[in-house]
């Protein structure tokens, strides 16, 4: 891992730059019609917020300038575009809508690439990556902290659950929810709003991942006990509002996989629950809790669907690593459960 510093630019208006391919007319805004042109429309060129067409060509007007400068896109993941120079230099970018985030070890590059893009759209520079889409970011020497704590925070706010009791653990291992277990909430959109916060919590909380999952499962009808499932987790949340992932040198960059599978643990359907984590120079990169589709015969066979998910998230890494030429082209190690 490399700890080169993480910079942060913001497009403003970022869909009024896209090009048009299709045909698309809109009615005159009001105070524009002028006397005796009541009934004429406006072709657009570009896009404009609320048109279904604007995402996609905001987005190919961004690539195409970025390319421009010589950056390539890549094909594992097309919100990732990447430079390499003669000298072994590189520069990444990722952009999600109209955030982006630079980092190289060139800075040279790095300011060639921001007037490059300032030349072309109206941007604003906002220094040194600190907070993105909810994550925390804390740049060191040492390495790169991301957490979720305000999101947290706030998420215990809205429940009023600041000054409840913490646990240590996110579920009761002794019990075992099913469907209709107990009496149906009153609102259900509460709880799937709740849910759906949770989940998004687990981009740096992988300890979340399983009981997430779990309640995850009862968005339809959840009942009471479904709804006592969910404050635990707010309440194990409370003893670490912080906790998140750190990013450090490790001296390596080999890439290993652990994976489990949880045997027919669904008093349901008898369905287990496959569950992974990947790790690129000892650093914790991506994790996933997921009740299997069919199910399993023997513990074995659960095994093996769950390594079967791993390979597939192991062979994607691969190839993006590839693309951008990070360490070496070695051997990946896949561990599992006996």
């Amino acid at each position: 891992m490399c700890s080169w510093p993480l910079y942060q630019l913001d497009i403003k208006n970022a869909f009024l730059h896209g090009d048009l391919v299709e045909e698309v007319y809109m009615e005159q805004p009001p105070g524009f019609v002028a006397q005796g042109e009541s009934g004429l429309v406006c072709r657009l060129r570009r896009s404009l917020y609320g048109l279904k067409q604007s995402p996609r060509a905001w987005f190919s007007r961004f690539s195409s300038v970025v390319q421009e400068f010589g950056m390539l896109r890549s094909t594992a993941d097309h919100s990732v575009f990447y430079h390499h120079n003669s000298l072994g230099q590189c520069i990444y970018l990722v952009v999600y809508v109209d955030d982006i985030v630079i980092t190289s070890s060139d800075q040279d590059g790095i300011q060639k690439l921001k007037q490059h893009l300032f030349t072309h759209f109206q941007t604003k520079d906002l220094g040194k990556l600190k907070y993105f889409l909810g994550i925390e970011i804390a740049q060191s020497s040492s390495g790169v902290v991301l957490s979720q704590r305000k999101y947290a925070l706030d998420i215990l706010e809205e429940t009023g659950m600041l000054d409840c009791k913490p646990v240590d653990t996110p579920m009761d291992p002794n019990v075992k929810l099913v469907p209709g277990q107990g009496e149906p909430l009153g609102d259900p959109g509460r709880y799937r709003r709740l849910v759906g916060k949770l989940n998004y919590l687990t981009i740096t909380r992988l300890d979340i991942s399983f009981p997430v999952s779990v309640v995850s499962q009862f968005l339809q009808s959840p009942c009471d006990s479904h709804w006592d499932a969910v404050i635990r987790i707010l309440r194990y949340i409370k003893s670490t509002p912080g906790q998140g992932v750190l990013y450090e040198n490790r001296g390596h960059t080999q890439v290993v996989g652990y994976t489990d599978a949880d045997w027919a643990g669904s008093p349901t359907d008898r369905r287990s629950t496959s569950g992974y984590c990947v790790f690129i120079g000892g650093n914790l990169i991506s994790w996933k809790s997921k009740k299997q589709d069919v199910v399993a015969r023997s513990s074995a066979e659960a095994e093996y669907r769950v390594m079967a998910l791993a390979t597939c998230e192991l062979i994607w890494l691969r190839h993006l690593l590839q693309e951008l030429r990070f360490g070496k082209d070695e051997q990946m190690k896949l561990i599992c459960d006996n």
